[in-house]
């Protein structure tokens, strides 16, 4: 008779102690160690369904790569990882595994599921270090769906953000020539400006970028495609035959109040743009302080209001606090980042709304005027409708109020792109699962075609671009198989 299989409980992530980490900008979540790792990853169950597998966007073997970790072969892990993920050390930060891989793990119905994303983390990081130490470079693993055969095209890849990355890895593994092109100054995208350095340091985007460009991919900065260059021009000339469309959504939403024009008011992206391109979380040794008040106000409740909120803190605000018109249970971040909020200090307003913003009578944020809510029916997304209670007015006494409502396409590629149609909302219109557009070898995918979205959801949309890209160059040669 089988002997019942001990579960051991689920690994715990160190972090920095709350009252440490509110003063610093470096990573709260401090990584495994090799023996937590192993324990953590004989916990999987190695079932014959793997739904894991059909939990993550970009379809990593998890239940292999779990495998070799449990046997201590982390290296191994890695590049099992990097078949399907070009990304890992950055998916195993900020990745929602609790709503995808994990939340469907077996062992999770009637356990703890098993740590994918810290595991996934942990062997990148291992894996880094091991060959910085040996003095080697980085190792290989993506592209593994690549067609049979040379290909000689050139792709441009607009963006070099999470979706931008992933297709560019995926191509340049299969030996496209691929060139990707960045608006700003640095890579990264979304990853870089979007997130702040506590919860994705910048080396480790660093690091992650260097092994897009060790498979080949040419990066291009400060190029915004739409003024700098024309993408119908870069096709049209034959310099290109094919392009990816990644370039995100960073077109801030507002709440449409009287008073978003104050001094002290910013959105979310610009704030987190600002403290993470301008090193602002390194002053004084950069000279680029962010202005924030002694008193914030971050509007909304999603992860990038968490980011927004946390970062406050450790710029000096003595009080933050998060404004959210629904209750706890429908705010949209992840349990993680609420809860390292409230440890921090963040405090949650809820079933609260925003309905005008205060002048200080010098052009400046003064307070803002607020309404207390009721849930109502459920309106089209699901959850239940905000209703004002009347005569429940009131004024928050806050000097900075910053805005993380969610953000839309920039238009300035869309617009200057002949032919590339485009939904009511700005966003991309594509026509299969690859991510086809109007303009024919023209894909897109990632936040510019689903809105804002996750960084694995965008990977997920790189991937089947690269391989839709592959599909179609082929198509184009009067013998696909040369």
């Amino acid at each position: 008779m089988q002997m019942p299989r001990e579960i051991v409980p689920r690994a715990q992530m160190p972090k920095q102690a709350p009252e440490v980490r509110r003063h610093n900008f470096d990573e709260v979540a401090l990584g495994l160690t090799p023996e937590q790792a192993r324990r953590e990853a004989q916990r999987c169950l190695k079932c014959k369904t793997r739904p894991c597998v059909a939990g993550c966007p970009v379809e990593v073997p998890i239940p292999e790569f779990l495998a070799l970790a449990a046997e201590g072969k982390f290296e191994e892990a890695d590049a099992k990882i990097k078949e399907k993920n070009s990304l890992p050390a950055i998916c195993g930060r900020v990745c929602p595994q609790e709503t995808q891989c994990e939340q469907v793990c077996v062992l999770g119905r009637k356990f703890e599921p098993v740590a994918i994303g810290m595991l996934e983390r942990f062997v990148a990081d291992y894996t880094r270090e091991a060959r910085r130490k040996r003095g080697e470079s980085h190792s290989t693993g993506a592209g593994a769906y690549c067609t049979p055969g040379q290909p000689t095209a050139r792709v441009a890849v607009i963006g070099s953000g999470p979706a931008g990355l992933t297709c560019a890895a995926e191509l340049a593994a299969c030996g496209y020539a691929v060139d990707v092109f960045e608006s700003l100054h640095d890579t990264g995208g979304v990853l870089r400006y979007g997130i702040p350095e506590f919860r994705l340091p910048k080396r480790i985007i660093d690091e992650e970028v260097e092994y897009v460009k060790s498979l080949g991919a040419n990066i291009i900065t400060n190029v915004v495609v739409g003024m700098t260059v024309n993408l119908n021009e870069l096709l049209e000339s034959g310099q290109y035959q094919a392009a990816f469309i990644g370039a995100g959504a960073g077109l801030p939403y507002f709440l449409g109040i009287p008073g978003e024009n104050l001094n002290g008011v910013y959105s979310a992206n610009e704030f987190l743009t600002r403290v993470n391109l301008m090193k602002g979380y390194l002053f004084p040794e950069y000279d680029t302080p962010v202005k924030v008040g002694r008193r914030v106000a971050v509007v909304g409740a999603g992860n990038v209001a968490m980011d927004a909120a946390r970062t406050s803190l450790r710029l000096g605000a003595e009080r933050v606090l998060i404004v959210y018109r629904r209750s706890r249970k429908e705010m949209p971040a992840r349990i993680e980042e609420i809860e390292n909020a409230e440890e921090e200090g963040v405090e949650f307003m809820l079933l609260t709304n925003p309905t005008r913003i205060l002048d200080n009578g010098r052009g400046a944020v003064g307070g803002m005027e607020c309404v207390r809510m009721e849930l109502g029916e459920p309106d089209a997304s699901g959850r239940r409708r905000p209703v004002v209670v009347k005569g429940s007015e009131f004024v928050l006494d806050v000097d900075t109020v910053i805005v993380a409502v969610g953000q839309g396409p920039n238009p300035v590629l869309t617009r200057r792109t002949k032919g590339l149609v485009v939904n009511d909302k700005g966003n991309i219109v594509t026509y299969d699962e690859y991510g086809a557009t109007s303009i024919p070898g023209v894909y897109a995918g990632g936040d510019i075609v689903t809105g804002a979205a996750t960084v694995i959801s965008a990977m997920g949309a790189g991937k089947r671009a690269a391989q839709g890209i592959d599909r179609w160059l082929r198509s184009q040669q009067k013998n696909p198989e040369v």
